[in-house]
């Protein structure tokens, strides 16, 4: 009995690295296990803002009472990083980058994805796959790229002359890492995170992954954070020019 519980424990939390369930269509190959859990998330964030805003009242209850206060954290982010002056058209960009990425991950860290079967490979938080944080850090970067020549048009390109002409490699160079720095960061951290809890789960499987499994969750939260407000502080940079 122990040993098929052992063995259940095991199906649930293995983690197949470097296999992938992919969708050919149109000639075009789709990745998947990504999109399954997308649209998971994408859906439950609809769900959330769908019953947060229906039939709003002057003192909020529940699910409304939820949403607004995600809507103040968003806001406060945007604030603080933008600016007051240029925050409020960045919010629904803000929020939507944190809700997704902390949908992406708390869907990887609490649903036992390993009970679906696939094809090949395995359903997990999109954000363990590179392409997803990728894709995420570019229209990061498309984002305060337009936000620089949307407020200050060709002049922004300005900067990377600024302080002086010497520094235009590296001004350069600065743009290119952003990207890569926020999608690494964020592909690192929760692959590792549910590495090391499928480790332990082998290892020792009943009682020792469930702090490690607490630990990821917030972890994941922070992570979301993070990234979330180093877009705006990149928003907010491209707008004040400094």
């Amino acid at each position: 009995m122990i040993l098929n519980n052992i063995d259940s424990l095991l199906l649930i939390c293995g983690v197949e690295v470097g296999k992938h369930f992919y969708w050919e269509f149109q000639g075009i190959t789709f990745h998947g296990q990504v999109f399954i859990v997308s649209l998971f998330v994408i859906t439950i964030i609809l769900l959330f803002s769908i019953l947060g805003t229906n039939n709003i009242k002057v003192i909020p209850e529940s699910f409304q009472n939820f949403m607004e206060f995600v809507v103040e954290f968003t806001q406060t982010i945007a604030r603080d990083q933008i600016g007051e002056s240029y925050y409020r058209p960045w919010i629904p960009f803000v929020g939507t980058l944190f809700l997704f990425i902390l949908g992406c991950n708390w869907a990887g860290a609490l649903i036992p994805w390993k009970l679906i079967e696939l094809p090949e490979g395995e359903l997990a938080a999109p954000t363990n796959d590179i392409n997803t944080t990728v894709a995420l850090a570019l229209i990061t970067s498309f984002s305060y790229f337009y936000a620089g020549i949307n407020k200050k048009g060709l002049s922004y390109f300005k900067r990377y002359i600024q302080p002086t002409p010497v520094l235009l490699p590296i001004n350069i160079l600065e743009d290119f890492t952003k990207p890569l720095s926020l999608s690494f960061r964020l592909f690192g951290n929760i692959l590792a995170d549910e590495l090391t809890v499928s480790v332990l789960v082998m290892l020792i499987p009943l009682i020792i992954p469930l702090p490690i499994m607490i630990l990821g969750l917030f972890a994941s939260s922070i992570q979301a954070l993070i990234f979330s407000t180093l877009a705006s502080a990149y928003i907010g940079e491209a707008l004040e020019g400094h």
